[in-house]
């Protein structure tokens, strides 16, 4: 558990999303100062300190928390130093005058102020405040999160709607679309064309000059953008107004750019998982004290006095009773009443999150609800001395071990797949099982996160203790095994009483929605075989990559050479700004486009664009890219994620990540290693086999095409699959009317790109992008293929009206995987779920099929008595260590296992090979 409670504490596990959960209140720290300042009376500390806008900050938050008592809170504020904006435009707020040195001297200290609270701070160079705030927003709010900006600024109001809301702290008052546009004349989706028009003398962005705000308002009401204004000014009647546009188009444009918010920067946090922060009473009243707030001092007092009655109360009335155990006859005594319940939750805490090497700090049990008990393990002071009072692992692993093998005991815990690898790594097996994380991903998909301190608020309406209540935060951060005893009890204790009540809760709910067999049958029985793989790990070779380094690092240097002679000149490959200037700027290639920062885009999309038009330079860079990425991600970081004493890579792989059920894995992430280059070829080979084994792999071939075949019951596709036809050549016969004999190489492709690419909803300008056609051609042949394949255009369109209609669409088996924006009011974020969600049932499907084909042949391998063990699932394809002697019974057993795994209308198909390292093998 101290794995899913640390990855929790760091922003939260990857996936996990907030969709439901409590409101995100986002505050404009630095906005709120400027208006506080001049709108409160002066004050000042005894020792003539101005202090008027940090009491104002304060009373505002104090609020704030009140009102909201279960919603999380953000601050943003201005680093105070140039962004983005002064690069694309050198007078941007050149005019602007410093702030009063009565204001200035207030900025530390509303920082301190918010620190004191206890919330989190955002600030990020480069970036203003607003483009923060828009990042957090618009990211909280794709994962399904209510979002309050707490600001009257009115770039912000951009924002506004669809879930995301303002709050003006000095009016106190809501700002929604209404107001939006009762001040603007326009709504939210159409401010930043007015604004741009209007221009902001106080910002220096210039507009064009004549047009205020309700100019631009009807403007923008009667053209609908400021786009379509300045491609039809023959329209504008008026020629004063008509000439100061077309004087001014390209200010007009460049005010565009400059009012804009960068929605998509990176974050150093996840406002999709930020959780409510109380703040430290004793610190919050320092600081009040500190600065003479009297009045904030007794309502926090007050504040403080009322929370600890009403949880006193709550303790009363719920009675929990965390106890340490010192004694194995005490132990023996809890064991007993789990023997007698046919139950136990247990959750590990550990000094690492590395299943490798974490060792036992301590161990918590539960039989019965409202009481928990820990075992201290391996606490040590802050000198390293072990601390008195413990148990001796060994001893309790003896007593607990026949407990944790007895099949007529359910073990429970939560992200179970780390507490069951450290255990096997004791010699410790553990059956059966139940997994909270997997019952609730089962129920829920990823429509929230699944970490444990959500669901006990989701399910339970508990508050557990925070990670960092326990081992601090930051720099300050301790390991497990350096937290004081008592500290420890009352920590891992609770996890597992509340692990054994979210397992009460959560095991009625598979049955009531219908997923009992998605958790049974296909996650439950997967995580002690993943565990094994996480302990096992695979081996790598060292000297190979360091071998492929120096080629790549030849190659990427050869690579630089050539884009300097296509360019002219020397530039930084590695720069988009550079890159940018040589493409569009010097070379003017055409096609170029800016980035919501104003930056020139020169995304991988930009490039592969400008590459099929035939230009060098691009295919250039996207080859060194490709290079530096794998260089980076697996020549170097590999070497380095090497275990000392195994000599193996130990990658996690994630249980309840995706949306559709597959497996992801991280640290490292093996799923991104390209499948079908020479470099990706090259980067496998470095995973070998120990000596006397082969590496054997086991591929599903075409398996989504089978399974769509399946699915939208296609009769051609499965009689194609049946005959073990070329299925591209056979449905460009079909679609083009050519024999199958006569099907040349582009209508093939053709076919093989809308075969594979249509699940993914490819339309015809994806097409025409990757067969370098026109567009018009790509929907011809688009329309071939439903002509010739109709029952896939009706599964499509049937698949989309479910998804409307429940929110979610189904696999074979019924695992749920919910859309999000199915109904979104934004056509590209629709277009995006409805793609989704025509893909996710085959996705989906496919991701159950290896799981029970995982399941089916680790327990067939068993059975035989066969030593090959399972290390690694990547896609559609298993890799097992295999011992020499035993590879030809062993592969046999596989592919019969893994093409017998699902019983669909068209037969499974599995590629089978094997060798002395992964390249060999697949």
């Amino acid at each position: 558990m101290t794995a899913e409670r640390e990855t929790a504490a760091e922003e939260r596990q990857e996936g996990e999303k907030a969709a439901g959960r409590s409101r995100l209140l986002i505050v404009d720290a630095s906005g709120y100062v400027y208006r506080a300042f001049f709108a409160l009376p002066p004050m000042t500390r005894p020792d003539g300190t101005p202090i008027q806008a940090v009491y104002g900050f304060c009373n505002m938050l104090l609020k704030l928390m009140q009102e909201n008592p279960e919603d999380a809170i953000v601050v943003v504020f201005d680093t105070g130093k140039p962004s983005f904006r002064e690069r694309v435009y050198e007078a941007y707020k050149a005019q602007r005058e410093a702030p009063p040195a009565e204001m200035a001297v207030q900025f530390p200290l509303v920082r301190q102020a918010a620190e004191a609270f206890g919330l989190p701070i955002v600030e990020i160079e480069g970036y203003e405040a607003d483009d923060v705030i828009a990042s957090l927003a618009r990211r909280a709010r794709a994962a399904g999160r209510e979002v309050v900006i707490v600001s009257s600024d009115k770039d912000l109001m951009q924002l506004v709607g669809d879930g995301i809301a303002m709050w003006d702290p000095v009016k106190n008052r809501p700002i929604g679309p209404e107001e939006v546009k009762e001040r603007f004349g326009v709504g939210p989706q159409r401010l930043r064309d007015v604004l741009a028009l209007a221009g902001d003398p106080s910002d220096n962005v210039p507009g064009v000059p004549g047009i205020g705000i309700k100019t631009a308002a009807q403007l923008i009401e009667e053209f609908g953008s400021l786009e379509e204004l300045l491609a039809h000014l023959d329209a504008v009647k008026q020629p004063k107004r008509r000439a100061a546009l077309e004087q001014h188009a390209d200010n007009a444009r460049l005010s565009y750019a400059l009012v804009g918010l960068a929605e998509d920067i990176p974050l150093p946090v996840d406002p999709a998982t930020l959780a409510r922060r109380e703040p430290d009473p004793k610190r919050l009243l320092a600081f009040f004290r500190e600065n003479g707030f009297r009045s904030l001092v007794a309502r926090l007092e007050e504040v403080a006095e009322e929370a600890e009655a009403a949880r006193t109360a709550g303790a009363g009335a719920r009675g929990p009773r965390f106890e340490r155990v010192c004694e194995l006859a005490a132990l023996r005594a809890i064991l007993q009443r789990a023997v007698e319940r046919g139950v136990l939750a247990i959750d590990l805490e550990t000094d690492s999150l590395a299943v490798e090497k974490a060792r036992i700090v301590g161990m918590a049990l539960a039989v019965d609800e409202g009481e928990g008990f820990y075992l201290p393990l391996a606490h040590v002071d802050e000198f390293g001395n072990r601390r008195d009072g413990q148990l001796d692992l060994e001893a309790v692993l003896a007593e607990l071990g026949p407990v944790l093998g007895d099949p007529s005991v359910l073990k429970i815990g939560h992200n179970f797949k780390f507490d069951l690898a450290i255990l096997g790594r004791h010699g410790v097996a553990v059956t059966p099982i139940a997994d909270t994380m997997l019952l609730s991903y089962a129920i829920n998909g990823t429509s929230h996160g699944h970490g444990l301190d959500e669901l006990s608020r989701r399910y339970l309406g508990y508050e557990t203790m925070p990670y960092e209540a326990v081992c601090g935060r930051g720099a300050k951060q301790i390991t497990f095994d350096r937290v004081p005893i008592e500290r420890a009890v009352a920590y891992g204790a609770e996890d597992a009483e509340v692990t054994l009540r979210l397992w009460k809760a959560l095991r009625s709910g598979v049955i009531g929605e219908h997923v009992a067999t998605v958790y049974e049958t296909l996650d439950r029985p997967l995580v002690p075989i993943v565990a094994a793989m996480e302990r096992i790990g695979i081996k790598v070779d060292k000297e190979r990559l360091r071998r492929l380094a120096g080629e790549f690092t030849e190659r990427m240097a050869e690579l630089e050479q050539r884009a300097w002679a296509l360019a002219g000149r020397h530039f930084n490959l590695g720069s988009p700004k550079q890159l940018g200037e040589v493409l569009f700027g010097e070379l003017k290639f055409e096609g170029g486009r800016r980035t919501s920062t104003g930056a020139l885009s020169t995304g991988a999309d930009v490039l592969e664009d400008l590459a099929a038009q035939g230009h060098e330079l691009p295919r250039v860079i996207l080859e060194w890219r490709q290079l530096q990425k794998l260089l980076r991600t697996y020549c170097e970081a590999l070497i380095e994620q090497v275990d000392p004493a195994t000599g193996r890579v130990h990658t996690s792989f994630n249980l309840a990540a995706t949306s559709t059920g597959r497996l992801s894995s991280s640290d490292p992430n093996l799923q991104n290693i390209p499948i079908r280059t020479e470099e990706g070829r090259k980067i496998r080979a470095a995973f070998i086999p120990e000596d006397g084994h082969v590496l054997l792999s086991g591929d599903y071939s075409q398996i989504e095409l089978r399974v769509l075949a399946h699915v939208a019951e296609v009769p051609a596709l499965k009689e194609a699959f049946a005959k073990g036809l070329d299925v591209h050549a056979a449905a460009a016969s079909s679609m083009f009317g050519v024999p199958v004999d006569e099907v040349d190489y582009e209508l093939r492709r053709a076919a093989k790109v809308i075969n594979y690419g249509i699940v993914y909803g490819i339309g015809a300008w994806g097409l025409a992008q990757r067969l370098g056609i026109p567009q018009e051609k790509a929907r011809d042949y688009i329309e071939a293929y439903f002509r010739r394949y109709p029952e896939i255009r009706a599964y499509m369109e049937r698949t989309v009206q479910l998804a409307r209609q429940q929110g979610f669409v189904t696999t074979i088996w019924g695992r749920r995987c919910f859309i999000a924006d199915i109904n979104h009011r934004v056509p590209s974020r629709r277009n995006a779920a409805e793609r989704q969600a025509i893909n996710a049932p085959i996705q989906g499907t496919a991701a159950d099929i290896m799981k029970r084909a995982m399941i089916r042949v680790e327990r067939r391998l068993r059975r035989h008595g066969l030593r090959a063990r399972m290390l690694l699932q990547v896609h559609d394809e298993l890799v097992l260590e295999v011992p020499e002697a035993e590879i030809e019974t062993t592969a046999s057993l596989v592919r019969e296992t893994m093409e017998s795994a699902a019983r669909l209308s068209v037969p499974l198909e599995v590629e089978l090979g094997w060798g002395r390292n992964w390249g060999e093998a697949h």
